[in-house]
């Protein structure tokens, strides 16, 4: 909801009450859109290879403020069309839990009349009928009953595998929403700062380019600035470290690893940003519904993280973890769970844990900035992120967000190798 108080161009429909005509409407405009956001991406390369002047940077500033716009339009259609798709998805699994149930009904009455019928003999059934033809019909009917047991049992197996492919179907809508409404929240923060920084240059040049010219070769000169500003990194932590610290943990990690310090400094960074509510779930004085066994993956995640607390002598109950997304209607998309700086969520941390371990000598902890930066340094490597240059950087973020480089989620990838170009230009500028 904060994205439709923050952007009047934004509007959300519910899903629930989108015929075909209105889906096929859906997807004439986001394949405008897409088109709009591809011209605004060319005029920006074409402005970035231009020299630097207020102008430009000005024009800049513009496009990249448009594209956001056009990008956030766009995942406001995508994340409307999955929501179309969940609703008839759950409304299918309803139609297939409830067939299941009757099913279950006519099973105990067939298991019944077929139990009873065992316990009768053919010699039984012949004194206890008028004719022999009339046992015999009976030992008919008792075949039938059989056979329509049998009929039965397989449908129900049809319908149970049925069932779990539509709820595996349904978790995966669920994720890829989440995703989008958390790529939707990081482009709204990039916009946000996008107008400030256009702001701010206007106010302090004043229109005036050579004023401008001047600000810009301060900003190149502002190395040692740079080494005490606060680096954002919290996840579950509340640590905060100076960029200098920050930088000093990457590049030991770089050593380990091979993965370039600044895609990992981008990589936490990015994470931070998707997580401004990271760590408001499992609280201390949180509500019920909030508490970690409600809000993980009831079969992935929950049963793992009591081990991940209690093994680093932490409170289960109260140590903090990312919250579910929310849809614009309020309702919960996908789960929560991710813990600390690089949000890994219990399942992926179990993997990768004790090859954390392996390289600092002492049990792994997902809520400690360095081990954080480790566990993230592991896995960007496991995903390639040390071979193909940004290529490979690219597809590693990627499926370090999403667990593949699916391009609806390409924004994530691309902000990442931004901001990894931003502070590998202040890494030089310190060394």
């Amino acid at each position: 909801m904060a994205l439709l108080l923050i952007f009047g161009f934004t509007t959300f429909v519910n899903p629930q009450f989108l015929s075909a005509a209105t889906q096929e409407e859906l997807q004439k405009e986001l394949a405008e859109i897409e088109r709009q956001i591809a011209d605004q991406e060319a005029d920006l390369k074409n402005i970035q290879g231009e020299k630097q002047t207020l102008t430009n940077k000005l024009g800049q500033l513009k496009k990249e403020q448009t594209t956001l716009k056009l990008q956030i339009q766009a995942n406001d259609l995508k994340v409307k069309q999955l929501g179309g798709e969940i609703d008839e998805t759950q409304e299918s699994i309803t139609q297939t839990s409830d067939r299941l149930d009757k099913l279950k009904i006519n099973l105990a009455e067939v298991v019944r009349q077929v139990a009873d019928a065992e316990e009768r003999s053919l010699v039984e059934m012949i004194i206890l009928n008028d004719s022999l033809s009339e046992a015999l019909a009976e030992v008919e009917n008792f075949n039938r009953l059989s056979d329509g047991l049998l009929t039965i049992a397989g449908e129900m197996r049809a319908l149970k595998n049925d069932l779990t492919f539509k709820q595996d179907k349904l978790e995966e809508q669920q994720s890829a929403t989440s995703n989008l409404i958390s790529i939707q929240i990081l482009q709204a923060g990039q916009y946000s700062s996008k107008v400030q920084e256009q702001d701010s240059l206007l106010e302090q040049t004043k229109g005036l380019e050579a004023e401008y010219q001047g600000i810009l070769n301060q900003t190149r000169q502002k190395a040692s600035q740079v080494r005490a500003r606060l680096y954002e990194l919290a996840g579950g932590t509340t640590t905060n470290v100076t960029f200098g610290e920050a930088m000093e943990i990457a590049k030991w990690v770089s050593d380990q690893t091979g993965v370039r310090a600044a895609l990992l400094l981008a990589v936490l960074t990015q994470e931070s940003n998707l997580g401004k509510n990271v760590g408001t779930c499992n609280r201390a004085g949180d509500p019920p519904e909030k508490s970690w066994s409600q809000i993980m993956h009831p079969t992935r995640d929950a049963p793992i993280f009591p081990g991940i607390t209690e093994e680093l002598g932490l409170d289960t109950e109260t140590t903090p973890v990312s919250c579910p997304m929310r849809d614009s209607r309020g309702n919960r998309v996908g789960w929560g769970g991710a813990m600390g700086p690089a949000q890994f969520i219990p399942s992926t941390w179990r993997g990768y844990k004790d090859k954390v371990t392996a390289i600092t000598g002492r049990p792994a902890n997902p809520w400690d900035i360095r081990d954080a930066f480790i566990a993230a340094g592991v896995l960007l490597r496991a995903n390639g992120a040390t071979v193909d240059g940004e290529d490979g950087e690219w597809r590693a973020a990627m499926r370090y967000f999403s667990g593949s480089t699916n391009p609806r989620f390409r924004f994530y990838g691309d902000n990442v190798l931004s901001l990894a170009r931003r502070y590998q230009a202040e890494i030089d500028g310190l060394n």
